[in-house]
């Protein structure tokens, strides 16, 4: 009769005591995420490995290297060989993480995760002519390091100080740049490295195809494009040069989302576009129902403009003049309570339209003198000018903590400032792809710094996201952050020389010198929050355990790591409460997790949606630009709810809103629960996910 096993060795070298529990609920993960299995099998497969490790290893103390090779062999004897080869994949994944610690040189540092290296192999490191990767996560940071740097030669700078600064800030995840930045700086391509584009589309086939081919080389580089298609006459219209009639926005619209289609077919990442029209155009009722059959313009977001006059005839219940962007006339008149919810239905049957409060996004114009601004980037956090760029960057909040939980605002400090620098630096090293972009860019110098992790950070500290705590910590970050990047900017002003529009601008008289004419942006972070291991953007967690489908097909089981830490020092961690959580996706009625962490763990759908647009509002109140971010509802939301949500962020003075219902989709990056096992509903890390609203290609913005 064999022994018991009562040790085991751990990788650095430490004996603790043997816990079958732990291999229990391994296994639980692996059969789940390829299977869907339950606990009751996890069980029997765990138990048929502690009796072939006590055959193996009587009286032994093994390691646990040795102890996975058992479960893998176990796996493969019990009729789970697929299971088996995802296991050892993902052994084999974690080998390669522990490897890069000593290459990374941030041994004290949390690492890269499992997702992290699919993504960074898939998308982002340099390969060879064969497809070979030819770089490591070290050497994709070093090389984006040293080309940003390069541009502080040009200001008598130290260049190789800032290259050591700029690495050091990456490799540790507290700063990272937008995707176009990290794929491209210092490569041969010649691609941009800016994120987000507006470019405008002229009343004329001359200038909607010129508009087509600009968004073209733009898609190439990685960017995402804005348009307001607000100056195309409606459809019906007359065309003098042809006699013939024009078929109006939508209709161009479908060949800008074609042309897209295959540009992203050939590329290293999904393109995206924002399509805007204003609510007094002729055909806004087409363009608010134009994603309502599925597979139509999914290259685009769609947002309605409404201003101030348009609110307050909803406000009155009062018709509105519907007006001919040729002629400058009215044309007819409609009900605005009717456009209201009309725009209300459709976004809760899709997500699309959102709406962009455009009223309040030129009262923030920071060169009202230019001209008003029509349009935004992809995800909506980036008001622009025609042929407008910005490049964006985002601190991990969840690294700017101190080992209270308290924030350390040194380190905040430093960071903003470190990547305030970092993002005019870009400006200058920036290949651009069209010469107007580059004129009016290097004109106004915008930046975007934003934040990513601040879901984590509330969790650290202990504080529910749907409560008012949550909302002045997030008001206290965005002000501090906007107060610390104005200061950033105005020194590299007084260093560098001010923005050349600074002195039509609205910042002259406020500020000696400024670099940038703006500095602060909330984007949604898509894939570089995956990339930092923390949540995205300013969201709420969407949930605290999941399945990830990963790039090539494989899928993880995904547990919040500090709930998993937590659980396991509390001791409520185990399968069954594992599933519990999964088949719900949240904890708020599972059994065995106490109260306070329930409530500190609470995800997009727990919560009511105000606290959504709450938390948007304290954000914006502080941020320059705009704020990225999506009220996810449930799937049993009423059409009141997101009249509600509207409603509510146009009176806290959000420059605009979209709202996501759960499954109102049929195709979505991120699925709840046991629908996840299905092979359409799992999160991606090839799509992206802004919050809830799936916007394809989203990681232009992040």
């Amino acid at each position: 009769m064999p022994g018991a096993v009562e040790k085991v060795r751990k990788r650095d070298g430490r004996v603790v005591d043997f816990d079958q529990g732990k291999i229990t609920n391994a296994i639980y993960k692996a059969l789940y995420a390829v299977e869907g299995k339950d606990t009751d099998t996890a069980k029997t497969v765990s138990d048929r490995a502690v009796e072939r490790l006590e055959k193996l290893y009587a009286g032994q103390t093994p390691g646990v290297e040795a102890i996975q090779d058992v479960v893998v062999e176990t796996l493969r004897e019990t009729g789970h060989g697929r299971v088996a080869s995802e296991y050892q994949s993902y052994r084999e994944k974690k080998a390669e993480i522990r490897a890069l610690r000593g290459e990374l040189g941030i041994a004290d540092e949390p690492k890269l995760t499992v997702n992290a290296i699919e993504v960074l192999e898939k998308r982002y490191l340099l390969k060879d002519e064969k497809g070979n990767l030819a770089e490591t996560p070290t050497g994709m940071f070093w090389r984006v390091a040293k080309a940003v740097a390069s541009a502080d030669k040009a200001y008598g700078g130290d260049p190789e100080a800032s290259a050591k600064e700029f690495y050091t800030a990456m490799s540790r995840l507290e700063f990272l740049p937008n995707s176009p930045t990290l794929f491209n700086a210092g490569t041969k391509t010649g691609f941009a490295l800016s994120a987000c584009y507006v470019l405008p589309v002229e009343d004329s086939l001359e200038g909607i195809f010129t508009s087509l081919k600009n968004m073209a080389l733009i898609e190439q580089t990685g960017g995402g494009v804005g348009f307001d298609f607000s100056r195309l006459r409606p459809a019906g219209d007359v065309v003098k040069t042809t006699m013939g009639v024009a078929s109006g926005p939508v209709s161009f619209m479908r060949i800008f989302d074609a042309a897209t289609e295959v540009i992203k077919a050939g590329g290293r990442r999904r393109g995206a576009m924002m399509a805007i029209l204003r609510v007094d155009h002729p055909d806004v009722i087409e363009f608010i129902t134009a994603k309502t059959r599925p597979g139509v313009l999914t290259n685009f977001n769609i947002s309605v403009t409404a201003t101030d006059a348009f609110m307050d005839a909803v406000e009155k219940n009062q018709d509105y003049d519907l007006v001919n962007p040729r002629t400058k006339k009215p044309v007819k008149r409609l009900s605005a309570r009717y456009v209201w919810d009309r725009i209300i239905d459709n976004a809760w049957r899709s997500g699309d339209p959102g709406i962009v409060f455009i009223d309040e996004v030129n009262r923030h114009n920071p060169t009202p003198t230019l001209g008003p601004m029509a349009s935004t980037n992809p995800c909506g956090e980036l008001p622009l000018l025609p042929y407008e760029s910005c490049n964006l960057g985002s601190i991990n909040l969840a690294k700017m903590l101190k080992a209270d939980a308290s924030v350390d605002w040194e380190k905040l400090r430093r960071t903003t400032r470190m990547a305030i620098r970092f993002l005019d630096d870009v400006i200058d090293v920036n290949p651009y792809p069209l010469r107007e972009t580059e004129e009016i860019t290097h004109a106004n110098r915008k930046i975007g710094l934003g934040v990513m992790g601040f879901a984590d950070l509330l969790i650290l500290k202990g504080v529910p996201y749907d409560s008012e705590r949550a909302t002045e910590i997030g008001e206290e970050i965005a002000k501090f952050l906007e107060e610390e990047a104005s200061k950033a900017s105005e020194q590299l002003g007084l260093e560098r020389g001010s923005f050349p529009n600074f002195e039509k601008s609205i910042w002259k008289g406020k500020y000696k010198a400024r670099r940038n004419a703006t500095v602060t942006t909330v984007a949604p972070t898509g894939t570089i929050s995956i990339i930092a291991g923390c949540s995205s953007g300013i969201e709420p967690l969407f949930a605290v355990a999941f399945m990830r489908h990963v790039l090539d097909g494989a899928r993880l089981f995904e547990l919040h790591p500090t709930f998993e830490t937590m659980a396991k020092e509390r001791g409520f961690y185990g399968g069954e409460t594992l599933e519990r959580i999964v088949s719900h996706g949240t904890i708020r009625d599972v059994e065995g997790v106490p109260e306070d962490v329930r409530r500190i763990f609470v995800t997009a759908h727990d919560m009511a949606p105000e606290w959504h647009v709450r938390m948007q509002a304290a954000f914006q109140n502080h941020t320059e630009n705009a704020v990225s971010k999506t009220v996810n509802l449930p799937e049993d939301a009423s059409l009141s709810d997101v009249d509600k949500v509207y409603r509510l962020a146009h009176s806290l003075g959000c420059k605009g809103v979209t709202v996501y219902r759960y499954g109102s989709k049929g195709e979505q990056v991120l699925n709840l629960g046991v629908e996840s096992r299905g092979e359409e509903g799992v999160a991606s890390a090839d799509a992206e996910y802004s919050g809830g609203r799936p916007i394809k290609g989203c990681e232009a913005c992040g």
